[in-house]
């Protein structure tokens, strides 16, 4: 089982992010005895690779990375989080299912694939960073600009990130919601409690907005993404004393957004609430991703075939989750999913992943690969 080995290989690296501890070299020697062209691209403290074999259309690109979490309490792991092990017919430590298991399937795939069909049409690329975890700012976002500026663009991508919910093949990702933040500070007048006459408080005047916001309904989504959500994280007011009306009051809050709305008019409609209420405030924005959707075409097709001959599955289509690289990688790339092992215990004590499930994950893409390249 070449993939459970090269998977243990990567998982015994300790890659917290943004460190990838020697990850990347491991592919990369596999990667250049098959003949493929790889350039190092390091920006800040971030490892990345850019790999390609061949010149030809279509492209098809492999995405992941190479970092993970810190493990936590160590002491309440079954076995030591960088010393892979299997238990119980699972492979454990950290990285299993986010994603090394992955990249090692990519790898093994393309290497079985090229056996097969050293004269296929197309190219394969492969874009690998160690800055997913973390903040990524200097990881496939920066290589992604590379790409673009030389105008080197993807036909197809396949994210290794773990879809899947009961079992090996049951939901490829298709698309992601954005991501939008935003600092709110809304002032009023510090005073006495016992005076209020004297002062105006930020909290009562901002919570009329604030309920307006939350009751909201921004969008109703369509076919492929739920409505818009907008959700407070953090309310900070007051001076800690319980006799002092506050002088302002900080909230952050989050939209996750799909195609039917856009930033612009998210932007506009919290600052017509804001403004209608009379409120003294800032506004900071941050955006952190705009949201993308693969509709059912050429590769969405070929995954899924190659999923239902593997697995016997039909795979479901889904949005849902937190954000993911692709919404950089959308920037360059037509058609962008999506696909890699259950995700029921990432960033979790005791990260697992069934050993059963590793090499038909490799096989999935294998038979991707071929569909897509026109295999004889």
């Amino acid at each position: 089982m070449k993939t459970l080995e090269l998977a243990k290989e990567l998982i015994a690296r300790r890659s917290l992010t943004p460190d990838d501890a020697g990850c990347q070299e491991i592919l990369i020697a596999r990667l250049e005895k098959l003949g493929f062209h790889v350039e190092r691209m390091r920006f800040g403290n971030v490892d990345n690779f850019w790999a390609r074999k061949g010149n030809a259309s279509p492209l098809l690109c492999f995405a992941g990375h190479t970092d993970v979490v810190p493990s936590g309490p160590v002491e309440q792991w079954g076995s030591d989080p960088f010393a892979p092990q299997i238990r119980a017919g699972k492979l454990y430590g950290r990285g299993a299912a986010d994603m090394k298991t992955s990249l090692a399937a990519f790898v093994t795939a393309i290497e079985s694939f090229l056996e097969k069909h050293p004269d296929h049409e197309g190219s394969i690329a492969l874009l690998i960073t160690s800055d997913e975890e973390g903040i990524a700012v200097d990881g496939t976002v920066r290589v992604v600009e590379v790409l673009k500026e030389r105008n080197e663009l993807l036909d197809y991508c396949i994210v290794g990130e773990p879809t899947c919910v009961s079992k090996l093949g049951d939901t490829i990702k298709n698309g992601r919601r954005g991501s939008l933040s935003g600092a709110l500070t809304v002032k009023g007048i510090q005073g006495h409690i016992a005076y209020p006459h004297l002062a105006r408080n930020p909290i009562h005047l901002a919570s009329p907005a604030i309920a307006e916001l939350a009751d909201m309904k921004w969008d109703e989504g369509n076919e492929y993404f739920p409505p818009t959500t907008w959700q407070i994280s953090n309310i900070h007011g007051g001076t800690g004393a319980t006799n002092v009306i506050p002088g302002r009051v900080e909230i952050l809050f989050n939209f996750r957004f799909s195609t039917a709305s856009s930033m612009d008019s998210l932007k506009s409609r919290v600052h017509e609430v804001l403004d209608r209420h009379g409120l003294d405030y800032d506004l900071e924005w941050s955006f952190t991703g705009k949201p993308y959707l693969t509709p059912k075409g050429a590769l969405v097709d070929a995954i899924s075939e190659a999923i239902r001959g593997v697995t016997g599955s039909d795979a479901a289509l889904s949005t849902s989750g937190g954000t993911s690289d692709g919404r950089f990688i959308a920037d360059i790339c037509r058609e962008v999913i999506e696909f890699g092992p259950l995700n029921a215990t990432i960033h979790k004590i005791d990260e697992c992943i069934d050993v059963e499930d590793i090499e038909p994950l490799s096989i999935v893409y294998q038979k991707t690969i071929a569909k897509l390249l026109k295999a004889k």
